[in-house]
């Protein structure tokens, strides 16, 4: 369990460094560095860069956060609290590599990266939710 939780937290830091990266671009005002041509610039710039007015890697970046407190406890709640809102983000993401692919025609690999971090927390999460609790010993 402890593994899960550790190799949980190194996945949500790189997801805030991506995010926090993609954030940072976004209120600069800048381009995202990318190695495929335009496809960073182009998703970075489109309709579905921001929902209700908020930049979607801004919300990224919360989420990622919001994981990170999550993995501070290891009871039962946490590793729901964890596993909830690891599968909603694997869940928008999915959706946003969608609409980077069909809808925009573009691949940014910061937000490829992204989505590969919450894919590999919703698994890591769920392991962990779904795993047996260890015996509690009492000493007397």
């Amino acid at each position: 369990m402890r593994a899960l939780r550790l190799a949980s937290a190194v996945v949500a830091v790189a997801g805030i460094g991506i995010a926090g990266y993609l954030t940072a671009v976004h209120y600069g005002g800048g381009e995202p560095v990318c190695a495929i041509a335009h496809g960073c610039a182009v998703v970075q710039q489109s309709e579905y860069a921001e929902l209700a007015g908020v930049p979607v890697a801004l919300l990224g970046l919360i989420g990622y956060a919001g994981i990170l407190v999550t993995l501070l406890r290891d009871d039962c709640a946490a590793r729901g609290a964890t596993a909830l809102l690891s599968l909603m983000g694997a869940g928008f993401s999915g959706w946003l590599t969608y609409v980077e692919v069909v809808r925009l025609d573009a691949i940014c690999i910061w937000c490829v990266g992204s989505a590969l971090c919450m894919l590999l927390l919703a698994v890591l999460s769920s392991v962990r939710m779904l795993a047996p609790e260890p015996p509690i010993i009492v000493e007397t």
